[in-house]
């Protein structure tokens, strides 16, 4: 793609034509920031001296058409420019994965502060999509070996392509399977296991936003009549995979709460608790195997 210099001006001219056709401020700045290199800080330089002349990353006529085919199509901006700031990194993605959403970056802190005295240990990713939770541990956790698992296999290309990129040397070994099922030979070693699985009752799939609805991949969203059929599945395995004392951490459906933590009680697991999310509701739940 080619770049080009263009004036404070011209590029806040662009952007009230762009929010003219439709869409929300929001997301043209996201695109100008991801896309073009215009961050919020320079956007608020150009809005004080429009006379300012910067470099865009790509054409102000590329960012048009994504723009255009984002309000036409309602297809995901990060489907559009292939790319998601997660963290303190940025993913390759596409329609294979679900894109990765800011309240999930939680998982990862509360993970850490369970296994913050851990020098060594084994995590799983259960569901990893893009691999945006593996990538995560993997940094944080260098001297731990990880497994990351996906039922699709075009899910499971893009997060070994983002892992290689972004963490070349991490001991990740990637699997093909139904959550736990290709991880039976490690049954009974691993420290921490974290999940994002799909949770959303299957009759609510349709009420989802078009753009959610539309592109991103079903298989990552519909957890069955009731929302839990993979949280089931995951709670069911998870006292014969976890070792004495490994954590699980699950991310589930806004009102799910109080049915995820009696899941992990009934299957015999220990310390079962739950964490918020960035609006204060119950997302998480914590549960982790007796030492005894």
């Amino acid at each position: 793609m080619g770049s080009n210099f263009i004036s404070g001006q011209k590029i806040l001219l662009w952007r009230r034509k762009m929010l003219l056709k439709g869409g929300r401020k929001v997301d043209i700045d996201w695109l100008l920031d991801i896309a073009a290199g215009v961050s919020w800080s320079k956007l608020q330089r150009i809005i004080l001296n429009p006379e300012i002349i910067f470099l865009l990353e790509i054409s102000i006529e590329e960012l048009e058409d994504i723009w255009e085919s984002h309000l036409i199509h309602q297809t995901p901006l990060q489907y559009l420019i292939a790319k998601c700031p997660w963290r303190n990194f940025e993913l390759e993605v596409s329609s294979d994965a679900l894109i990765p959403r800011q309240e999930t970056e939680l998982l990862i802190d509360f993970a850490l502060k369970k296994v913050q005295d851990s020098n060594f240990g084994r995590w799983a990713d259960l569901g990893t999509g893009s691999g945006a939770l593996a990538i995560s541990l993997s940094k944080k956790l260098p001297n731990w070996s990880g497994h990351a698992v996906d039922i699709s296999k075009d899910a499971l290309k893009l997060a070994k392509k983002n892992l290689k990129t972004l963490v070349p040397n991490a001991n990740v070994h990637l699997s093909l399977g139904d959550w736990w099922e290709p991880l039976f030979p490690w049954w009974g070693s691993f420290d921490l296991v974290l999940s994002n699985p799909p949770y959303i009752p299957s009759d609510l799939i349709q009420n989802l936003e078009p753009i959610v609805q539309k592109h991103e991949p079903h298989i990552a969203l519909d957890g069955g009549e009731d929302g839990l059929a993979s949280s089931k599945k995951i709670i069911s395995g998870a006292l014969n995979a976890l070792s004495k004392g490994g954590w699980l951490i699950l991310e589930h459906h806004h009102d799910q709460s109080e049915k995820v933590l009696e899941l992990m009680k009934s299957n015999g697991l220990n310390e079962v608790s739950f964490e918020n999310d960035l609006n204060g509701i119950k997302r998480f739940a914590m549960c982790c195997k007796s030492e005894k």
